[in-house]
């Protein structure tokens, strides 16, 4: 009886705990404001990466518990090695004016609490002064699975600039589980850049990342909460280029990548009237960006996909788009590289 009790009381004391250390962002949260920065000019060309890193801890050889796998984690000395060839790459890319990461641990049991973004920050210095996180993962401890559970997670968007935005903020997306699964999932947002033009305008970059867990239901109302952001911002005449792991895929996607085994039923394909025509989706569809994990990676026999891109307002021009195959060696995502030029009013 007395174990019966402890065992009650040690798991009721575990859920206020939960409870009482949940972390509720407000819908709209300034990350950074700058009271003075130089305008850019109002036909720039830029590059921009896009990089789910799995928090270094999804490399090839990895399946995960919750995508039908079993394993939890990989070991410290994979997880370092991850990293490192993460950071390798992102040096790499040294003409890159911006840089969204996703599933970025800053301490993390998963990842073995090595601060992610100062190693990021370490490597990038021209990036430093102008990087900015995004909390989306913030949990005290994961219970799941039992047998190794998961434990603590703070996690969330890096975004990396070569220019000073006047302010960053993120925005909560909406979308929220049931009590208590709620206390132990993500929360989801976008972190929106403002670059001030010399034409009175702004450039709006935003980094997303969306639910990929749910029925659909909260994907639907993020693309829309997406949609209205996008829309207003348009309307007052700026300048928007959004990209991340979008967990949907594109419109027009062609259900097929040659070589590969494509994955016809983990994502749905965003609705092509969600935004109006002018609107374009920008991606490659040679490559593939994001692969399954219920057993580690197989290029003959992993289903793969399509789910980190581009959307870019009427203003914006696409130069270039490459998923860059990295066969996902220390990620389950591979990195998309584009270019853009933003039009003048005449164009």
């Amino acid at each position: 009886m007395y174990l019966v009790l402890l065992i009650i009381l040690s798991l009721a004391g575990f859920l206020l705990t939960a409870i009482f250390t949940d972390y509720k962002p407000k819908e709209i949260t300034l990350v950074f404001r700058a009271n003075n920065t130089q305008k850019l000019n109002d036909t720039l060309e830029f590059d921009i990466l896009t990089w789910n890193i799995g928090y270094c801890g999804l490399d090839k050889s990895m399946d995960f518990f919750y995508d039908g796998g079993t394993q939890v984690r990989p070991s410290k000395e994979k997880s370092i090695n991850n990293l490192t060839g993460v950071l390798d790459f992102l040096k790499s890319q040294d003409d890159l004016e911006f840089i969204f990461l996703q599933e970025v641990d800053k301490k993390s049991k998963r990842s073995y609490r090595i601060n992610q973004l100062d190693n990021i920050m370490t490597s990038l210095p021209e990036f430093k002064e102008n990087a900015y996180f995004g909390i989306n993962y913030n949990v005290f401890f994961v219970p799941e699975p039992v047998t190794e559970p998961y434990g603590k997670v703070l996690s969330g968007l890096f975004s990396l600039s070569r220019f000073q935005p006047s302010n960053v903020t993120r925005y909560s997306l909406p979308g929220k589980y049931a009590f208590p699964k709620g206390l132990f999932l993500l929360d989801r947002c976008f972190l929106a850049e403002r670059f001030p033009l010399e034409n009175g305008k702004e450039l709006i970059i935003i980094n997303t990342h969306n639910e990929a867990y749910d029925d659909g239901s909260h994907r639907k109302k993020q693309m829309q909460y997406l949609h209205d952001f996008m829309m207003k911002e348009y309307q007052s005449g700026n300048y928007i280029v959004a990209g991340g792991d979008w967990n949907l895929c594109p419109p027009d996607i062609r259900n097929k990548i040659e070589g590969y085994v494509f994955d016809n039923k983990s994502f749905s394909i965003i609705d092509k009237n969600q935004f109006p025509a002018e609107w374009k989706w920008i991606f490659d569809n040679n490559t593939p960006t994001n692969r399954r994990l219920m057993k580690p990676y197989d290029q003959t026999t992993t289903p793969v996909t399509i789910i980190d891109f581009f959307l870019i307002s009427p203003n914006v021009e696409n130069i270039s788009i490459e998923n860059i195959n990295r066969g996902f060696v220390h990620s389950d995502h591979n990195p998309v590289k584009a270019k853009f030029r933003l039009k003048k009013v005449s164009e």
